[in-house]
């Protein structure tokens, strides 16, 4: 009788403690049968990580066509338990044919895991009852395992993992992340607990003493902004693109509770021009923090602290500066809510201006960061997870896109949502910014998440010097194509979109879950074309991409320096001009404990770690086609070309726009 050999490349993951000692067995599964269970055993050490080891499995006739590939792992002796990391095992058949079978997870003992290779199916397309039974089986596993939790009804939903060590392993840090975050926060603590700030309830006595609050972490940005704060196309600048480019629009009517007078302005406009001219053209910009009225705040020594839910103006100059040229604290004006203007006695306009970026940075972390980015990439990965098989060709494309977010955003209901987390240390506290992301997120709109549509809403299209969106709208059309590229790959035809029950299935737990819903937000619920699917998936890549990387990786270079923006500012806003002095900035300003808490979030918030996975790279090998394989290959050229165009740009700039470049853009939501 004549064997047929099946020849096997198992490959285990390459990082620290992917290998085991454990005996590891396969088992083949054709339309013709299946093999003996076989332990793969070589000569020497099997399984270190990073290691591509080679098997043959002998059968007594071919199993025609292979389907899955049972994998098993049982202790070694009795010796503890080691996971395995199996990265993929590919089969080539006694016909010569190479298939790959995806894995990228890890293995515990005595588990069982089923790997299916070849072409990326969708539902409708398997045909044999095994796969059938199998892609079922998977399916109804992966809803008991990830499961919603829905304990505040007006915020996107969460997973139901209450700690990290209730996680899956297949979503967790690898171990080196975990110890590079661990020794990270260990060297803040040490160094603060030596300076003696840690906890330190004393003021500052002089704004420059919060020079050298950590001496090992510094950046030529975070060092630019400390000499430069006080100026105000500086700061203007920051609205465009610092880290919360969200909330600038053009200004072409005063709203009614903003009474700036031409008097008013007229000193800082150029010459022979007027308030009401300047908005025909176009150059008045305005930002409203309405969102934050009536919000409550956090009580501090007694008293209810404050949140300025107000105005702020600018004016596009003739030098393309954009400058700020007037501030109303609060909604309703009045005469103890008066018009601050750079005119002003210095200290008056610089509390105006810490006030307005208070509310500002308020907004920016409870809204477009905390919610908007983390929030909405949970909902996006619990959905991928429960709806989608792993060998579902939108599974491939976007579980790289979710890697580490469950873990970092489970880690966060402590150290952001918890009665002891960031948010309760802010001015709003921590109900403040519940109710703040609340009421935002009952606003949220589909177009708002898509930047080309977000920029025109906003009459921005042709402000100059904001490289926020020169940078997104060029990376959000490389994204499209890309994904265009792969959805019409695999969906030549609506009728496609419209069969595909799990897709359908996925959208309508993203509306439910994610966007609660609201059916006048734009948001769909069910997909009927090709083209709402390539939209939708654009707008998933970008926000937990592009997006998360504007609003977060700026943090430590712009807010290290806490007298450029704080999330907390201790004394009430002035109410009349002339009365306060420098004085009165230190004594707003958090205490020394409380700043140096602030900064090390944003050390923590912006490290980088040596994991990391940049945009466009794909080291998880699992789609076996040619033809998605060069649309990644096309992806990473058409990236590495925006890169290339915005480092030269950036030579020439005094302050570069540095945050979308794609080799420092994440393929995740990783911290």
């Amino acid at each position: 009788m004549t064997m047929a050999e099946y020849k096997l490349e198992v490959t285990t993951g390459d990082m620290t403690h992917a290998g085991t000692f454990d005996h590891i067995f396969v088992t083949l599964i054709g339309t013709g049968g299946k093999s003996e269970r076989t332990e793969l055993d070589n000569y020497g050490m099997d399984f270190k990580p990073g290691m591509t080891s080679k098997y043959t499995v002998k059968t007594s006739s071919s199993l025609e066509k292979l389907l899955l590939v049972k994998v098993e792992k049982d202790p070694f002796l009795f010796l503890p338990e080691d996971e395995w990391f199996c990265s993929k095992i590919v089969v080539t058949t006694p016909e010569g044919e190479a298939i790959l079978f995806p894995c990228y997870r890890w293995i515990s003992r005595g588990e069982l895991v089923e790997l299916r290779g070849g072409k990326a199916t969708k539902v409708f397309e398997d045909d044999h009852p095994l796969l059938t039974d199998h892609r079922k089986n998977e399916l109804m596993l992966k809803k008991t395992l990830y499961q919603w939790e829905n304990s505040d009804k007006k915020l996107p939903h969460k997973s139901h993992f209450k700690d990290v060590s209730e996680l899956p392993s297949e979503v967790c840090f690898s171990l080196s992340k975990t110890m590079e975050v661990l020794y990270t926060k260990n060297v803040m603590g040490a160094e603060l607990m030596f300076k003696g700030m840690l906890g330190s309830t004393e003021s500052w006595e002089k704004i420059e003493d919060m020079e050298n609050i950590f001496w090992s972490k510094k950046t030529q940005m975070s060092e630019y902004v400390s000499e430069h704060w006080k100026e105000d196309d500086f700061y203007g600048s920051q609205f465009l693109n610092g880290v919360n480019p969200n909330m600038i629009k053009r200004c072409s009517e005063l709203p009614p509770n903003f009474p700036v007078t031409e008097e008013m302005v007229k000193p800082f406009l150029a010459e022979g021009t007027s308030l009401q001219k300047e908005m025909e053209k176009g150059n008045i910009f305005l930002c409203d923090y309405k969102v934050l009225d009536g919000l409550p705040t956090k009580v501090y020594d007694g008293e209810s602290l404050h949140v300025t839910p107000g105005f702020i103006m600018f004016y596009l100059n003739p030098e393309n500066k954009l400058m700020p040229i007037a501030i109303q604290l609060y909604q309703q004006p009045s005469e103890q809510n008066p018009i601050f203007l750079p005119s002003d006695p210095e200290t008056d306009w610089l509390l105006a201006k810490m006030f307005i970026k208070n509310a500002d940075l308020l907004q920016h972390q409870a809204v477009y960061h905390f919610t908007n980015s983390h929030g909405l990439a949970g909902v996006f990965t619990v959905a991928t997870l429960r709806c989608f098989p792993v060998f579902h060709p939108l599974y491939k494309l976007l579980i790289p896109h979710f890697r580490y977010t469950l873990q970092i955003n489970t880690m966060g209901q402590k150290s952001i949502y918890g009665p002891d987390g960031i948010l309760s240390k802010t001015s709003a506290g921590l109900q403040g910014n519940i109710e703040l992301a609340e009421k935002a997120h009952s606003e949220l709109t589909y177009s708002s998440l898509c930047l080309p549509e977000n920029i025109t809403a906003r009459g921005l299209e042709s402000i100059p010097n904001f490289y926020y969106r020169d940078d997104g709208l060029k990376l959000w059309d490389i994204i499209y194509s890309f994904v265009k590229a792969v959805v019409e790959y695999y969906y030549p035809s609506d009728s496609e979109v419209l069969k595909d029950t799990e897709l359908q299935d996925w959208i309508s737990e993203i509306f439910t879950h994610g966007f609660l819903g609201n059916k006048t937000s734009g948001f769909p619920s069910e997909f009927h074309t090709v083209e709402e699917v390539i939209k939708f998936i654009t707008m998933i890549i970008f926000t937990v991409t592009g997006q998360h990387a504007a609003v977060n990786n700026g943090q430590f270079d712009y807010y290290s320096w806490i007298p450029n923006g704080t999330l907390l500012l201790r004394k009430p806003p002035p109410t009349t001009k002339g009365q306060s002095s420098m004085k009165t900035i230190l004594e707003t300003l958090p205490n020394v404990g409380e700043t140096v808490k602030f900064v090390a979030m944003g050390w923590t918030l912006t490290n980088k770690y040596t994991d990391v996975v940049p945009l466009g790279s794909y080291p998880d090998e699992r789609f076996d086609e040619p033809a998605p394989k060069q649309m990644m290959k096309e992806f990473q050229a058409e990236l590495s070309n925006l890169s290339e165009e915005i480092t030269t740009r950036n030579y020439q700039l005094v302050v570069p726009y540095t945050y979308l470049n794609p080799p420092v853009i994440e393929n995740s939501i990783t911290i």
